[in-house]
Order: C-alpha cells, then structure tokens, then sequence
C-alpha cells in the first residue's frame, strides 16, 4: 500500500486539492482555494518527478504563499466591491441593542441584533442593563456603544 502511494503520490496531491477546494464553499474566505491551487501544483511537480517528495513540497508552499499573497487580495477587493457591499461589521454601526448587563468603558455585553458582543461605553460612563444602546463604532470585536436616549456629548 505505501508503494502504491509513493507511486501515485500526484493523486494523493490531486485528493488534497479537491478537498481543500470543495471545503472552500464552506468558508468562502478565498484562503482554502489558494491552498487548493498549491495542492494543484504539487501534484504537477509530482507528475514530472515522482520521487522528489521535497520538491513536490516546496512548489506547493511556494504557489499557495504567492496565490495567497498576490491573488488572494485582488479576487477579494473585486467581491466586495460591488455596490451595497457591507461587511458583518459595516452593518453593525448604527445598530440598536440593549445592555445585557452593566457596560463601563473598558468592559459589559450588548445584545445586538440577537447577538450578544463584548462592549464598551462610547463616553465612558457606566450603562444599566437592560437599557437600549446604539453602536457607535466596532473596535475589533467590541462594540462601543452610547445610550439610545441620551444626546451625545452630555
């Protein structure tokens, strides 16, 4: 069986390709593709010499890096954007929620369209739960976010 695989290792390349490529409609991130295309390259290497495993290996890394470098970025800028294009957390700015539990400025939770995020007060005042919040801006994976009531600056 390990001699039939060392034979056949291009299909063994060819398997990895198409399994990183059909996992890629789960993620639809682009980066499983890239790796795809790799595993692709690899399996031609593994075409034109069999028994240079290292070489197989190193064109594989080398293609995925460049597609994931150079490739990559492109297809994604072409995606997004298109007109009306807004990501995840271009849709949360503006959003209404309310305070799960007592928000300050360094730390609490929101709930958000269903969802409940990290949050942080937007003037540093503390927010009771359970009171109705705006998100004023998303800062990595908080939210920050001010009291619907209450006009900014007071």
């Amino acid at each position: 069986m390990l001699e039939w695989i060392q034979e056949n290792l291009w299909l063994v390349w060819l398997v990895l390709a198409g399994g990183l490529a059909v996992s890629e409609m789960l993620t639809l991130d682009m980066t499983l593709l890239m790796l795809a295309g790799g595993a692709l390259a690899g399996a031609g290497v593994a075409l034109v010499f069999p028994g240079l495993l290292w070489v197989q290996v190193l064109v594989a890394v080398v293609v995925a890096v460049a597609l994931l470098g150079f490739l990559r970025p492109e297809i994604l800028r072409r995606l997004h954007k298109g007109e009306g294009y807004r990501s995840t957390f271009d849709q949360l700015l503006g959003a209404s929620g309310r305070a799960a539990g007592e928000i300050t400025a360094t730390t609490g939770e929101a709930t958000i369209n269903g969802e409940t995020w990290t949050a942080r007060s937007w003037d540093g005042e503390t927010i009771a739960a359970g009171v109705p919040v705006d998100v004023m801006e998303v800062d990595g994976l908080t939210v920050v976010v001010h009291p619907r009531n209450k006009p900014l600056g007071s």
